[in-house]
């Protein structure tokens, strides 16, 4: 009997010289090339996703403080799932197998229902669709509440990107040139909870025209973002070999910019991660950006990397 990769089963996506491969734990993307360069630092097919690559994060991004939040008046706790600071973090479905489903050579879906379980009493159905385009990958997010009550609900992607060098080898996070569209950025306590925001204007973390990261270790969430007249936000990392555009509509209200300062010294600031969130961190307890959906109500929306190489 062959070995099951760690990340499940493979679907790849296909259109023109790109490529992209979705994978059946965790629902996201592990890979994706256009001509042969990598865009996204992702993972081989015999790793499983270290440090959220790709993962989609349902029915919260980022952290729960302490696992712990109060809903209709009864106290909730969740499985702490990062140790050193004691919190629930990215949701309950990355590591869970998501049913794939092709709609076509550039197409797939792909689905997982969250069941009522301890510290998340409600059943909440997320399905993520892929379309593979010459304007680049766009996901579309979606989650129903399929409970008889009122259910708190969040969603996130995980992406890191490549930013493109020279002859399509990738550039450091010092060397690229960051644009982030927003006026606010989070303040974090010790377990990285907010406890506050301040606006960027002027600062070490005022992206709003590029400029170079250099070595700013960046970790943190932004908001009241600046959207085009189609209504998105973008996220871009250039350098000399071209450049990558992360891009969100309306649904997606908050962005987490991580430089993997944290991370193995192999891994280490040699990608960026763009993480679209329709709610920061803690929002279960502060009710910032969080969707409460009444029984058998959606919402969704997209978000897409589109790469310039």
């Amino acid at each position: 009997m062959d070995p099951i990769a760690p990340s499940g089963r493979q679907l790849e996506l296909v259109h023109a010289d790109a490529s992209v491969t979705i994978v059946e734990v965790g629902g996201g993307p592990r890979a994706y090339r256009v001509g042969g360069v990598a865009v996204l630092d992702g993972y081989p097919v015999n790793a499983m996703a270290s440090h959220g690559r790709g993962q989609l994060l349902v029915p919260w991004p980022n952290r729960i403080a302490g696992g712990r939040y109060r809903w209709d008046g009864a106290a909730q706790q969740l499985a702490i799932s990062e140790a050193k600071t004691g919190n629930a973090i990215h949701g309950l479905g990355r590591w869970s197998a998501w049913e794939l489903e092709r709609a076509g050579p550039a197409a797939a879906a792909a689905s997982f229902t969250v069941r009522a379980q301890s510290g998340y009493p409600f059943t909440v159905a997320f399905r993520a669709a892929y379309v593979l385009a010459d304007d680049g990958l766009t996901v579309t997010m979606t989650a129903t509440n399929l409970s008889g009550r009122p259910a708190p609900v969040g969603m996130g992607a995980h992406p890191y990107l490549f930013v493109p060098g020279p002859h399509g080898t990738p550039a450091r996070a010092d060397d690229t040139l960051l644009t982030v569209p927003a006026e606010r950025r989070l303040l974090v306590d010790d377990a990285l909870i907010p406890t506050g925001d301040e606006k960027i204007a002027d600062g070490p973390y005022d992206f709003r025209s590029a400029r170079q990261v250099g070595d700013l270790v960046i970790d943190h969430c932004f908001s009241e973002l600046r959207r085009g007249p189609d209504g998105r936000a973008r996220v871009i990392l250039a350098g000399d070999g071209g450049s990558v555009t992360v891009w969100m509509d309306q649904a997606w209200e908050y962005i987490q910019v991580f430089t993997g300062d944290t991370l193995s010294v192999d891994q280490r600031r040699r990608s960026i991660a763009v993480e679209p969130q329709t709610c920061p961190a803690d929002a279960f307890n502060s009710g910032h950006g969080l969707r409460i959906l009444e029984p058998g109500e959606s919402f969704g929306g997209s978000w897409g990397i589109s790469p310039a190489l």
